[in-house]
């Protein structure tokens, strides 16, 4: 149908005497309908007021609730009752194709009622002529298989800029993002693939260029799309940030070349012919401000535009396929938020939304063990389908220097005092070297401490006491701690590829001892992973009591 015109407004003068025509009549009703319908249209848009809920009742029936919805001319659409429909009985479902989605939708319809005779008809006319003696200003409810375009929603006109990839053959490829951005705004891009259910899997892969705007959270300009093996779907979504320009009162540009684009469907590659452009301005100001403007400097052509038989779509109903036949598998109610809203239902939401915050936030945090020598990492994921960050902190695990610590206890044999008149080493010898000893801390550098050991054989059983002399240990020379050894100063040789060292001894002079064997207690410790000076001691000390008590208990 052509567009319809709701204006200018024209009504009938009355006066005495007058010839009232069909034409008169006609105009009267004319001038109020098209009235209301012209505010209809201005101040509420198109879409559900009430009711209309689309539901299931079987595998291959539908029941439409009673409702009340405007169209895109301001006409009222009134289902005064429910009504049960099988799908297959509906306008316009052929089903041939096995489609998986079907839209099924609502449109003004008018209908004549009460045919009665036409006297002034049949005085022209030999054969009974009858007409009808009532208008009924009813609906027709009839199915869509293929989705409406994104654009032909106003609220879409003013809020995203939507291109077109790709359309045919029951494959749309089309690509949104917000017609107005503000400077440095993160926003998002969608790209949506729609397909029928018997269309062979789909792989999409494009290189796009901007001006203006910097990729967020990806390498270089690609993006690729390919559907799951397992895919069941006829729309899937795709999408991927940018950042807007820093500085405001410009455009950025967002464009896609086909020649830069790959399309497969199945086996086959598709060529790609045209290019799209999104070109979007950056603003200083507010974006609700701004569409609102836009909104009121709109000419009225703009604001009546639409075709009388623009229709609203009530649902979205999936289908299954069972061999030679269907059953409804879901139904999604207004898929396209097509509702007329109350004014003071509006009101009192903007009210108690005050204050609130705009943006919410919400994280999710865990904490994993690294290598004690590792670097500190952190990851952090946005999913911006719900504005959650996803934080993953690795933490280097502390240095436990039980690992890292090994002991052992080497003992030399000394010769008779009498054949000398003082002690020595075997075969009078002054220096003696030990064979390589295997530490157990495999390889690299160690540190080696050495120390007398004695024992009080005074005591006896569990009351025997061990001691183990470090550094300098003629300090204790004429105190009742003094040792029964000769004065004997060490040193040790490491072999850090091989795991092992070798511990020296030199007898210092002639000195008493009624001791026959030197026992010296060694202590390896494995390099400390770059801690400080002061910390490695600290460290080593701690180790060395801790490990002294254990020996003490065994």
């Amino acid at each position: 149908m052509k567009k319809s015109r709701l204006y200018p407004f024209e009504r009938n003068r009355y006066f005495y005497g007058k010839l009232l025509t069909v034409r008169d009549f006609e105009s009267e009703q004319k001038y109020f309908n098209d009235k209301r319908r012209l505010l209809n249209r201005l101040l509420f848009g198109s879409g559900v007021l009430s009711g209309m809920q689309v539901v299931a009742v079987d595998d291959k029936t539908i029941s439409v609730e009673m409702g009340v919805a405007i169209d895109n001319s301001g006409r009222e659409v009134v289902i005064p009752a429910p009504v049960t429909l099988k799908l297959s009985m509906i306008e316009g479902f052929t089903n041939n194709e096995y489609k998986k989605n079907v839209y099924l939708n609502v449109a003004y319809d008018e209908k004549g009622k009460e045919p009665v005779h036409s006297i002034g008809n049949s005085a022209v006319r030999s054969d009974e002529v009858s007409e009808y003696n009532r208008v009924l200003e009813s609906y027709r409810l009839f199915i869509d298989e293929e989705a409406p375009e994104p654009s032909a929603f106003e609220f879409v006109r003013y809020f995203e800029d939507v291109v077109t990839l790709y359309e045919r053959g029951g494959v749309r490829i089309t690509q949104r993002m917000p017609k107005y951005v503000q400077a440095g705004e993160v926003v998002e891009v969608k790209l949506v693939v729609e397909k029928t259910l018997q269309t062979p899997r789909i792989a999409f892969e494009y290189d796009f260029q901007a001006s203006g705007f910097q990729p967020v959270g990806m390498k270089g300009h690609t993006i690729s799309f390919a559907e799951p093996g397992d895919g069941q779907d006829t729309e899937y979504t795709l999408t991927y940030q940018v950042k807007a320009p820093l500085e405001a009162g410009s455009f950025a540009e967002l464009s896609v070349s086909g020649s830069a684009a790959k399309l497969v469907i199945g086996d086959a590659v598709t060529p790609i012919d045209n290019s799209v452009k999104h070109r979007i301005e950056v603003l200083d100001e507010d974006i609700a401000s701004r569409v609102l403007k836009d909104w009121h400097n709109r000419s009225l052509e703009t604001a009546v535009d639409g075709s009388a038989d623009q229709s609203i779509c009530l649902a979205k109903i999936s289908l299954m396929q069972m061999g030679p036949t269907y059953m409804i598998e879901k139904v999604d109610q207004v898929p396209f938020e097509q509702y007329i809203d109350s004014l003071s239902l509006q009101q009192r939401l903007s009210q108690s939304s005050q204050g609130a915050a705009l943006h919410k936030f919400f994280t999710n945090a865990e904490a994993q063990d690294l290598e004690y020598d590792a670097k500190p990492s952190l990851q952090v994921d946005y999913h911006p389908e719900r504005n959650e960050f996803d934080f993953k902190l690795g933490i280097p695990r502390p240095q436990h220097l039980k690992d890292e610590i090994a002991t052992g206890r080497l003992e030399v044999a000394l010769e008779s005092i009498s054949k000398t008149g003082g002690s020595f080493f075997s075969r009078g010898k002054k220096n003696y070297v030990s064979d390589e000893i295997k530490h157990g801390l495999g390889d690299g550098h160690v540190t080696v401490i050495v120390g007398f050991e004695e024992t009080d054989e005074t005591a006896s059983g569990s009351s025997a006491k061990k001691k183990v002399y470090y550094g300098q240990s003629d300090v204790f020379k004429g105190t009742e701690y003094e040792q029964d050894i000769p004065k004997v100063s060490l040193g040790t040789i490491v072999y850090p590829e091989k795991g092992s060292f070798r511990i020296g001894m030199k007898l210092q002079g002639d000195s008493e001892s009624t001791a026959s064997v030197i026992a010296v207690r060694w202590w390896a410790f494995k390099s400390l992973g770059g801690l400080s000076d002061g910390a490695a001691e600290a460290g080593i000390a701690a180790a060395m009591a801790e490990a002294a008590s254990g020996m003490e208990e065994e």
